[in-house]
């Protein structure tokens, strides 16, 4: 009672978060007085007490169906992976761009409610690329089983390895070629990498079990599309390995923005390798060519 009369001194996050919890105590009469002071609480302290890592079930639970309105709050929901996907599924409807682009962010919790996906597909509020990636996940459509073959060639040696893990992928879908990218073993990622479906690959670059190597081995095909060498190079983590910045640079089918950006970034050796490359694109060759004489200049004391 002396939480719902103010009379403890709490943070206002922390008690927007307590009196959700008394909102279902089993003394009916502390529960609804505490519904009602509910309704008198700011949307601040709400907002502070949903980035809470370890926030009380019940405080999201309230949140999303009794403040999913409120601006920020679904968006609130949607960042916190600790929130249960089914209460962000209730209040998908209030999301702004930013709020699903924090699910499109976490794919295995977006991957676990149908429900979810369903409710992005009628959003409003999402970018023209969220709605492109939300109606991938969507997709009725099996794999592209001769990139998938001419892949399972060079990740499993085995035949007969191979041709079971080829018949698991022809029967999936998408929603379930996702989860396997982000559970699965590495040979499968090797080959879902080069899954036609854009939100498979991103699948595959979020996966909790992906190494570093693997990373580099992608960063060096020529055969995954250039939407993949671009989430590698926008990924902090992924960016720090200077063998994976070389291996972009080195790539044809990396995009030039991208490889102007972290030319400067390469040793000596890569640079001069890179400036007598005839397979990159004469803008790139160029610029590698002029910032390695530039370098000779600066080295010479001229």
């Amino acid at each position: 009672m002396a939480v719902c009369s103010g009379g403890a001194s709490l943070a206002p996050e922390v008690r927007a978060e307590l009196l959700a919890v008394l909102s279902t105590d089993a003394d009916e009469a502390i529960a609804q007085r505490a519904q009602s002071v509910l309704l008198s609480q700011s949307v601040d302290s709400f907002l502070l007490a949903l980035a809470q890592r370890d926030a009380d079930a019940r405080l999201f639970a309230y949140c999303a169906d009794n403040a999913g309105d409120k601006p920020g709050i679904a968006d609130a929901l949607a960042k916190n992976p600790a929130c249960p996907t089914a209460a962000v599924t209730r209040a998908a409807r209030f999301l702004t761009a930013a709020g699903i682009q924090a699910l499109l962010d976490n794919l295995e919790r977006l991957t676990s409610d149908p429900r979810l996906i369903a409710a992005l597909a009628q959003s409003q509020a999402a970018s023209a690329e969220q709605q492109e990636l939300i109606r991938e996940v969507q997709r009725d459509e099996a794999a592209n089983i001769k990139e998938i073959e001419e892949a399972a060639a060079e990740a499993e040696p085995d035949p007969v390895k191979r041709e079971t893990l080829m018949q698991k992928l022809t029967h999936m879908n998408v929603v379930e070629r996702m989860v396997l990218a982000l559970k699965g073993a590495r040979e499968e990622r090797m080959l879902l990498i080069r899954d036609r479906n854009k939100v498979v690959q991103r699948a595959v670059l979020q996966s909790p079990r992906l190494t570093e190597s693997e990373v580099e081995a992608f960063a060096s095909m020529a055969n995954v599309t250039s939407d993949v060498l671009r989430i590698i190079s926008l990924n902090r983590v992924f960016i720090k390995s200077y063998a994976i910045v070389r291996n972009l640079a080195k790539n044809p089918k990396t995009p030039l923005d991208i490889t102007l950006h972290i030319l400067p970034r390469l040793n000596a050796t890569d640079l001069r390798n890179l400036a007598a490359n005839k397979n990159i694109p004469d803008t790139l060759r160029n610029a590698a060519i002029k910032l390695q004489r530039s370098r000779k200049t600066l080295g010479s004391g001229d």
